[in-house]
């Protein structure tokens, strides 16, 4: 059973003191559906950036990547210089890991390819779940998977088609993030809401 947060809302996650911006990230985007690419861009970067760490911590430098990655305009992305990127790992304002920050271009430049091969990245990926979201019923956050079929078979397609910090893990986290999948559980207000 989740616990009741200062505001008597039950959360998934980010329900204590000092949680405001993780409790914010939960109750408006986490599990909300998607359909925006530039969006579902920024998403895709932030889950590889968070590869290792916090996901707090990245929600922390959010801000700080916006201004770095162009707000996420993928065509800019995709043309940034290596001594852009070299600037980003002087950023204190980024996780400042050379294989991250280069892979943002690297994605980029694949993500502008499914685009121009499905009209969309949301047509490509939504086809995925037939445009319909994965609604699973946990009831405690034990219970979530780290990855499943679906996620392994979105990261290798987009491992195929040239990406990279996109592995199964990853992809799960991002599915959640961008509504793919809810994974809000039982008792959450998020849920009991709806």
């Amino acid at each position: 059973m989740l616990q009741a947060s200062a505001d008597g809302k039950k959360r998934c996650f980010g329900g204590q003191v000092g949680k405001e911006l993780y409790a914010a990230y939960h109750d408006q985007q986490w599990g909300i559906p998607v359909h925006d690419d530039r969006e579902l861009f920024e998403m895709l970067i932030l889950e590889g950036a968070q590869a290792g760490l916090s996901w707090e911590t990245i929600l922390n430098k959010r801000e700080g990547y916006r201004a770095a990655f162009h707000h996420f305009d993928v065509q800019k992305v995709a043309a940034m210089t290596d001594t852009e990127l070299e600037a980003i790992l002087l950023n204190p304002q980024v996780v400042r890991n050379r294989l991250k920050v280069f892979a943002a271009r690297k994605n980029a430049l694949a993500f502008i390819r499914i685009q121009e091969e499905f009209g969309s990245f949301d047509h490509y990926l939504w086809k995925f779940v037939d445009a319909k979201p994965v609604i699973n019923h946990f009831k405690v956050f034990a219970e979530l998977p780290a990855s499943t079929p679906l996620s392994d078979a979105i990261s290798k397609d987009l491992k195929k088609r040239g990406m990279t910090f996109v592995g199964s893990t990853i992809i799960y986290a991002y599915l959640q993030a961008v509504g793919v999948v809810n994974d809000h559980l039982a008792d959450c207000w998020c849920r009991t809401q709806a």
